[in-house]
């Protein structure tokens, strides 16, 4: 666990965290769980190292932390993400009740937040964090144009 950071610091540290995924072949989208200027929790997307399409930084990151804090309700976390979250990983931090979504760069193919289904804002959801878009959106999108560049 690391102590007394700042927000930037966090998304600082969720795009080291992405950058080192991109490094092991994965996706570069990183993860940070903060509880009182605490991390509880970091992840890189392992979807190919784990062999499991559920694999994604989120959903790493949402486990590592109630395990963490032991309890599945986060109510008083906040999650860093260098990507928009897709519908799954919007429902797992909906589930988790997490306070607040800070993220980096949109995803209009993939988001749930602000894109596609906009699932906080749907009628079934039963808990919508306060949500932070374009937290450290340049360098989200470089690593991940980088990244995709690379392999084209």
């Amino acid at each position: 666990m690391i102590r007394g950071m700042t927000a930037p610091s966090f998304m600082d540290l969720a795009l080291k965290t992405a950058e080192n995924a991109g490094k092991s072949g994965e996706v570069p989208i990183g993860c940070v769980i903060v509880r009182d200027y605490e991390v509880i929790a970091t992840a890189g997307n392992r979807t190919l190292t784990d062999c499991d399409p559920t694999a994604h930084c989120e959903i790493l990151a949402i486990r590592q932390a109630a395990k963490a804090i032991g309890t599945e309700r986060l109510v008083d976390c906040d999650l860093y993400v260098t990507l928009e979250p897709c519908t799954m990983c919007a429902a797992a931090i909906s589930f988790a009740r997490i306070r607040r979504l800070y993220y980096g760069a949109a995803d209009p193919k993939g988001g749930a937040v602000d894109s596609g289904v906009r699932f906080f804002a749907s009628k079934t959801c039963h808990h919508a964090p306060e949500v932070y878009s374009a937290v450290g959106e340049t360098e989200a999108a470089t690593l991940l144009r980088e990244f995709f560049k690379a392999r084209r």
